[in-house]
């Protein structure tokens, strides 16, 4: 191909050099070194033809290599994505039937927790009012005794009095006054006893509210967005003791 350049450069120089005809635009240029030069870029040209079309071919055949390797390459990536979106899937599903799992077992354990709760608050619950009403009865009975006592005392104290003549007056009005403490005291024991009772019950209330709060505030955490398996989060443990 450079031959054929140079043949062609030396072709203008003689004739921009050759000596022009008067009264006309031709020129006289040496007819061998033309022809020679021609003969250059005749016996150049096939070759240089056959180098362009062995480029041209093996341009062919590297765009089909490429082209050939650009597909298989689009198909070993659409394998390789599908591998990928498959593997995603499957493991997308396990962890979502973990987080079921997880979920389930921590509202089984919450359930069994309340139950235990409730059935230690009832346990609770019965042993406060066995001992208010043994308490109760024990102070009840105490009164009794005391009012009894008492009663008995003023019998005997009245039944000296009126032995005694001189003080008669005076053994009815001690009389009244001891049978009227004994009431008293009998009645004041009494209301110790509620106040006593009501107190128990009272704090017994409370603890069953506690409990209450407690279980509900665990089932509101089960059912909050922030436990979903699809929010991502890890499931929240709770302590549900008081």
């Amino acid at each position: 191909m450079y031959r054929v350049f140079e043949a062609l450069d030396e072709l203008v120089t003689i004739v921009e050099e050759a000596r022009g005809v008067p009264m006309t635009s031709s020129c006289v240029v040496p007819r061998g070194d033309v022809l020679e030069l021609l003969d250059d870029v005749r016996d150049a040209l096939p070759a240089e033809i056959d180098d362009a079309q062995d480029v041209l071919d093996k341009r062919d055949d590297l765009i089909h290599a490429a082209r050939k390797e650009a597909s298989e390459t689009v198909v070993g990536a659409n394998a390789e994505a599908e591998r990928a979106i498959a593997d995603a899937t499957d493991e997308a599903e396990r962890i979502l039937a973990d987080a079921r799992a997880r979920a389930e077992q921590m509202l089984a354990d919450a359930h069994d927790q309340a139950d235990r709760t409730v059935a230690a608050g009832q346990a609770e619950y019965q042993n406060l009012t066995d001992r208010s009403r043994g308490e109760s009865e024990r102070m009840i009975q105490a009164g009794r005794d005391a009012y009894d006592r008492a009663i008995d005392e003023g019998r005997a104290e009245q039944a000296r009095l009126v032995a005694q003549t001189e003080v008669v007056q005076a053994a009815h009005a001690e009389s009244a006054r001891i049978v009227d403490e004994a009431h008293a005291e009998a009645d004041r024991q009494r209301a110790d006893c509620d106040a006593y009772v009501d107190g128990k019950l009272a704090e017994f209330s409370e603890l069953l509210a506690t409990t209450l709060r407690t279980v509900d505030s665990g089932r509101n955490h089960l059912r909050s967005p922030a436990n979903l398996p699809s929010s991502g989060g890890r499931p929240t443990l709770y302590d549900y003791q008081v």
